[in-house]
């Protein structure tokens, strides 16, 4: 199963792996996305052209590439169908080339306003959600009173669980009344178009599989942001490590193939939890600014900070992770020294795993070492002998702390400014 490959993110999210997946695809006769929702913001650029991706996987950029939105996945109709339709503006048809899982769960519209409830209720203990609905819908999933793709094409079933969800909802938001039949109506609707993308995506991809084609499993957000290995409460609401692909998409563990993390060459992260190698200051804002780090679904601003090898090594852990596409190092172009988090200093203690404990997690202090910057650029390197020696020895640290190879380089946003190194990745058709 070594032919497969699973991208996820192996920091808090937005590390860039719509750009790897598009590069990979050609590898790839399916991409398949197993978890999350159009709360994700994969942005991809091919000569110049911008692609900003919410539900549908980076592959569709591809001709000839079959495209999968899992069971794992969330999915709100109304993005989804916005989503294709902004495609075919920009030429891009996915008729015969998207399929949506028959267990996918929906995204319904009382779901966006319980999100903003729920956040509203948390005051200072807020998440920061992109407040699109995403955690209502798994909360409903969780609770076992979630509708499902498969339901559109029953309307018996389809009006009880929107009949009874809509009386839930209309019991918790007392100042409106949400009138049932409008939603079903809706959602009749909306199955109409979904009705031909609608797959058993367990038996597509494992036939797939049995049958000798190379599969990549599209992760979303990232590793410190899984419901169960992130820094809880402030997580996602899915399984973003690369265990989400079986729980995902319905294809056993031996299929999860050889493991791509994601990392930029700093960190960064929307939302509120614990940033250990947070910089506030001029630093901080100069990253921000050097790397347009501003959300890709909602233009919020993100919190940047150096590398942190220990969050980086406890996601290689996690999720088995074989080599590291390291993205954005062009962004470190032109500074004089570079600071690479190894370890954090904890009440006295130095710790070099990544803590359950929150309250612990915070007040850490991250232990820096000092690597000399490059002035010679690196954007639009596509080997890795064109980068500057500087560059070069920071690239071998980061592999050194973290434990593992990076495979891929990126150096600018365009597809073609990336360094693959020669026998890096043994993957694909």
């Amino acid at each position: 199963m070594a032919r497969n490959l699973t991208v996820i993110g192996a920091q808090w999210g937005d590390e860039g792996k719509g750009k790897i997946v598009d590069l990979l695809t050609p590898r790839f006769s399916i991409v398949a996305r197993y978890q999350g929702g159009h709360n994700a913001g994969h942005t991809v650029y091919v000569r110049g052209q911008k692609f900003v991706l919410h539900l549908i996987p980076s592959g569709i950029l591809h001709p000839g590439v079959s495209c999968v939105i899992g069971n794992g996945v969330v999915v709100d109709p109304q993005a989804l169908f916005a989503e294709v339709d902004e495609l075919a503006g920009l030429g891009i048809d996915v008729d015969g080339r998207l399929f949506v899982s028959d267990r996918a769960h929906l995204i319904l519209p009382y779901h966006r306003e319980l999100d903003v409830l729920s956040e509203a209720r948390r005051g200072e203990r807020r998440i920061g959600t992109t407040s699109r609905g995403i955690g209502p819908a798994y909360e409903d999933k969780i609770a076992r009173r979630g509708i499902r793709v498969c339901d559109l094409a029953n309307p018996a079933v389809l009006e009880e669980g929107v009949r009874e969800n809509v009386k839930a909802r209309n019991r918790v938001i007392k100042d409106t009344t949400l009138d049932w039949q409008q939603v079903y109506d809706q959602l009749a609707a909306y199955g109409e178009r979904i009705r031909p993308w609608i797959v058993d995506a367990s038996v597509m991809l494992n036939a797939a599989i049995a049958g000798g084609n190379a599969i990549m499993f599209e992760g979303a957000q990232g590793t410190l942001l899984d419901i169960d290995h992130g820094t809880y409460p402030f997580v996602t609401s899915s399984s973003a490590s690369a265990g989400g692909v079986c729980t995902g998409l319905g294809v056993p563990p031996k299929a999860v193939g050889t493991v791509l993390g994601v990392v930029k060459a700093y960190t960064t992260r929307v939302g509120e939890g614990p940033l250990p190698t947070e910089l506030l200051g001029e630093m901080g804002d100069r990253l921000r600014e050097s790397g347009q780090e501003y959300g890709a679904s909602t233009g919020r601003p993100r919190r940047c900070g150096w590398y942190d090898a220990v969050a980086v090594r406890f996601s290689a852990r996690v999720s088995g992770i074989d080599a590291l596409a390291l993205t954005k190092l062009d962004v470190l172009d032109g500074l004089e020294s570079i600071s690479l988090c190894t370890g954090y200093r904890c009440g006295g203690r130095v710790l070099h795993d990544f803590p359950a404990d929150l309250t612990l997690l915070s007040g850490c202090e991250p232990i820096y070492e000092q690597m000399p910057g490059w002035t010679a650029p690196t954007r639009g390197a596509q080997s890795y002998d064109q980068l500057p020696s500087a560059a070069q020895a920071y690239v071998r640290r980061l592999e050194e702390v973290t434990g593992v190879p990076a495979a891929i380089i990126s150096t600018g946003s365009d597809r073609e400014e990336t360094i693959v190194r020669d026998g890096s990745l043994t993957i694909g058709d």
